[in-house]
C-alpha cells in the first residue's frame, strides 16, 4: 500500500473513531440528565423505574405532611385522586408549599415505592399548575376549577 494512502486511511480512521467516541459520550450525558414525569397512578402501577431520577406530581394530601422535629426531613403524600404516593424530602420546602396544592417532586423511587425527593417545586400562583400535574388530574377527572370560576356558568 502506498505510504500516502496509508496516512490518509489512518487519518480517516482516527476521525471516525473520534466522532464515535464523541457521540457515545454525548448520548451517555443526555441519558443521565433525562427525568420523565410520572403520575401517582403510574408509580403505583409500577410503571416508574426504581433507582432512576424521575419527576412526580400531584396534589398534596390534606393531613399527610409530617415534619421531623430534629431535622429538615419532611414526608407527605401526593395524589392524582386515584392513587397516592409517599414522598420523603430533606431540605427547605418552597414558601408556597401547603396541603391541597399541586407540586412536582424530583427524585428516585426506593424499594418501598417511596419517592426520595431531591427537589420539590410548588405552583407559583393560584391559577398555575404544572402541565404534567394538570394532565394527570384531567385524566382522573379531578381537575380543580380555577379561582373565580365557581360562579361562571
Amino acid at each position: 500500500m502506498n505510504p500516502k494512502r496509508k496516512q490518509r486511511l489512518l487519518i480517516v480512521l482516527f476521525i471516525v473513531i473520534g466522532v464515535g467516541v464523541a457521540v457515545g459520550l454525548t448520548l451517555f450525558a443526555l441519558n443521565q440528565n433525562i427525568n420523565l414525569f410520572y403520575s401517582p397512578t403510574q408509580i403505583a402501577a409500577g410503571e416508574a423505574p426504581e433507582g432512576t431520577r424521575i419527576r412526580a406530581g400531584g396534589m398534596v394530601v390534606d393531613g399527610s405532611v409530617q415534619r421531623s422535629t430534629e431535622s429538615l426531613a419532611v414526608s407527605f403524600d401526593i395524589t392524582d385522586y386515584e392513587k397516592t404516593v409517599r414522598v420523603e424530602y430533606t431540605g427547605i420546602l418552597p414558601d408556597l408549599f401547603r396541603e391541597g396544592q399541586g407540586i412536582v417532586a424530583q427524585g428516585e423511587l426506593d424499594s418501598r415505592g417511596v419517592l426520595q425527593a431531591v427537589e420539590v417545586l410548588a405552583k407559583h400562583d393560584e391559577n398555575y399548575m404544572p402541565p404534567e400535574v394538570a394532565d394527570a388530574l384531567e385524566k382522573a377527572g379531578k381537575m380543580p376549577k380555577p379561582a373565580g370560576q365557581e360562579f361562571n356558568k
